[in-house]
């Protein structure tokens, strides 16, 4: 018999540096997975900031930070464990973070990895953002967090494109990947390839929560998705857009459906 679990990816498209407009859009992204029973939700890179490298250190969150409030409440309301990019500051330390809201008003985070950098070519009509490097610090927290019966671990962003990442998920117990990112269109049809690998390659459930629109300079490439453990495609938003998708597995298989879409 198949234990149940439901798997939602939110795509959104941010206010730069405007966290509580922010905040007020993922509650309602929360609001339409809550409706579709989903019991997981993941938010792209930096959710709550937009990808805004030169607004990260000042508007850094803490663990515990009182801006989290909303969302925290909203998890244990809804029963959803909530996937959520921020900058998060550790001691002197800055790091990509995504910050795991639980249903039972505990707060963890994650920190990213492996700091990226965008080629020129990510944005063919300007600048792109400087190297992850020159601002953030490496991380090395990488909890799991449980849902049911099921575990997942979260990626954030270049995270995602070690494969040592995802076996090391796999190896921990995992049967769930949640990849938190910002993928410029150019990049969006290698990433998903590479996760839907994954999927079939450690027989996770993938999920990839991306912005549907620009964010720090650049395009954002939408096309948020989750994949079977067996790497079929279960549900992709479009490119562009805000908006909600929900993969369900139960003893008949896997049903999907977009809950929400917003159309830029």
């Amino acid at each position: 018999m198949t234990t149940q679990r439901s798997i939602a990816v939110a795509q959104t498209v941010p206010r730069a540096g405007d966290v509580a407009t922010n905040v007020r859009e993922h509650l309602r992204l929360v609001s339409a997975a809550r409706d579709h029973a989903a019991q997981v939700l993941v938010f792209p890179e930096l959710s709550l900031i937009g990808y805004e490298l030169d607004l990260a250190s000042e508007l850094a969150f803490s663990e515990h930070d009182p801006r989290l409030d909303p969302l925290r409440q909203a998890a244990i309301d809804a029963r959803l464990l909530l996937v959520i990019g921020a900058p998060v500051r550790c001691g002197k330390r800055l790091h990509i973070g995504a910050f795991l809201l639980v249903p039972d008003g505990s707060i963890d985070h994650v920190t990213k990895q492996h700091l990226g950098a965008f080629a020129a070519d990510a944005n063919p009509i300007g600048a792109v953002p400087p190297a992850e490097s020159t601002v953030f610090d490496p991380g090395d927290r990488a909890p799991l967090a449980s849902y049911g019966t099921h575990v997942a671990a979260v990626a954030i962003c270049a995270d995602s494109s070690r494969p040592e990442h995802p076996r090391s998920a796999a190896d921990r117990g995992a049967d769930t990947y949640l990849a938190s990112v910002f993928v410029p269109p150019s990049d969006v049809e290698g990433d998903a390839v590479r996760l839907q690998g994954y999927a079939a390659r450690h027989a996770l459930v993938v999920a990839m929560a991306n912005f549907g629109g620009p964010s720090g300079g650049l395009p954002g490439g939408g096309r948020s998705a989750i994949w079977s453990p067996a790497g079929e495609l279960l549900v992709e938003l479009p490119a562009r857009g805000a908006g909600v998708a929900v993969a369900r597995e139960s003893d008949g298989g896997w049903q999907s459906t977009i809950a929400m879409l917003d159309r830029e």
